[in-house]
């Protein structure tokens, strides 16, 4: 079984180099970037399973490295900020991160964070697909065929698609589904659901225009409509 690569983007060399010696002695491979600049270049030549991504970064700041990756790519990304003003933006999923960790942390801390994330991405199945509503979802390829198109979801809102389409008509609250697709609970996250569901929609409508795939309960959660 391949280690697992995980890209820190990170200017303080410091705390670049303690999070690369954690990492690799819990077992990952590590490599270090010092500017955002240098992100799309790297990810061209090398294929990381996880980004730990500082947001003040030189040459692009760390939100806008986001919302670039995000145009072709599903790599899970952690978001590390010093700023607590940023935080809102950052749960509110408009640039696709998966988590956010806040300076200053502890490196445990980020290497269970790094952990939950690859094991929500990498749990232990057999090839099952899930067909509901006229959307296919493979688990294991982690593909979602619609209208005869394959949608380009992020890892959160893969998750989220699924969990609603494995128990059709099923209204979920906003805690349920952070508990589903964090894998943890924590408070403020349930914000996060309202923009993952506006994104999906968006995604869905698309290749979907005449179907409300996705229906809103009003005080009570969202569901899958299957019929």
């Amino acid at each position: 079984m391949a280690v697992p690569h995980i890209l820190i983007v990170e200017d303080e060399e410091k705390i670049a180099t303690l999070l690369k010696d954690y990492l690799e002695k819990s077992g990952y491979r590590a490599s270090i970037l010092d500017r955002g600049d240098s992100v799309m270049p790297f990810l061209k030549q090398h294929a990381p399973d996880l980004i730990l991504l500082d947001i003040m970064l030189p040459g692009m700041d760390g939100m806008d490295v986001c919302r670039e990756i995000r145009k072709f790519s599903g790599v899970p990304i952690i978001m590390v900020t010093a700023r607590v003003e940023e935080i809102d933006r950052i749960i509110g999923l408009e640039i696709g991160a998966d988590d956010y960790i806040c300076k200053p942390f502890s490196p445990r801390e980020v290497i269970a964070r790094v952990k939950a994330v690859l094991r929500r991405l990498n749990p232990v199945r057999n090839e099952k697909t899930i067909t509901a509503g006229g959307i296919e979802l493979n688990e294991e390829t982690r593909q979602v065929t619609a209208g005869g198109y394959d949608l380009n979801l992020t890892p959160n809102e893969f998750r989220l698609l699924k969990v609603m389409m494995a128990h059709p008509n099923r209204v979920f609250s906003r805690n349920e589904l952070v508990n589903q697709v964090q894998g943890y609970d924590y408070e403020g996250y349930d914000r996060t659901i309202d923009s993952h569901i506006k994104n999906l929609r968006k995604k869905l409508a698309c290749v979907l225009p005449d179907s409300e795939v996705i229906g809103s309960i009003y005080g009570e959660g969202y569901k899958f409509n299957a019929d």
